[in-house]
């Protein structure tokens, strides 16, 4: 548990790598479309609850693993963003089940300590292309499914990306009050 809490306090956060490939404005919404690298991953699945509750509980789980929670007792340093796969239904509205996400950080890529928490696994993922949003603020699942409509309107019917999930992503610790960066990613077919 000190661990985690000195992760999160005190360590500097390694980015998700990428770079932009262009930026775009519509709708008063500003995007961008990025490639993002790939590599590996620890995700935990949170199913049969509130999309807030869900997130809440992965993110828990990731932040004792990545502070220690693991078979070698190493904190390995934060991330950004902790990632959260959502899965809209028709409507709109999220599904109870999410994918929690961090990538592993770079020092630890080649050989990831294994998570002690069996509902992580460690995940290998390819590099992808991601269409981006940024706002704000204490983000729950209603900011979430907002700027994610906001930007579906923003793209048209032009661009191509995966309708089945999305990513929403938090890139701060809860402690931080302003300056909060969020950000919703199509993924480009």
């Amino acid at each position: 548990m000190l661990g985690m809490i000195k992760n999160s306090l005190l360590s500097t956060v390694e980015t998700w790598p990428y770079r932009v490939l262009s930026e775009g404005e519509k709708e008063q919404l500003g995007y961008e479309e990025r490639a993002c690298e790939g590599g590996r991953f620890a995700a935990v699945e949170v199913a049969g609850k509130p999309f807030d509750e869900a997130s809440k509980d992965g993110v828990l789980k990731l932040l004792k693993y990545v502070g220690g929670t693991n078979d070698k007792g190493v904190g390995m340093g934060m991330t950004a963003p902790v990632s959260i796969t959502a899965f809209p239904a028709e409507d709109g509205s999220l599904q109870q089940k999410v994918k929690v996400s961090l990538r592993i950080p770079s020092q630890f890529q080649a050989n990831p300590p294994c998570p002690s928490d069996e509902s992580i696994k460690i995940e290998e993922r390819q590099g992808m292309t991601i269409y981006s949003t940024q706002f704000g603020g204490y983000a729950k699942e209603t900011d979430y499914v907002n700027y994610a409509a906001k930007l579906k309107a923003a793209l048209g019917s032009e661009a191509a990306y995966r309708k089945d999930f999305y990513f929403c992503n938090g890139y701060d610790p809860p402690m931080k009050p302003y300056g909060r960066r969020n950000e919703v990613w199509f993924v480009k077919e």
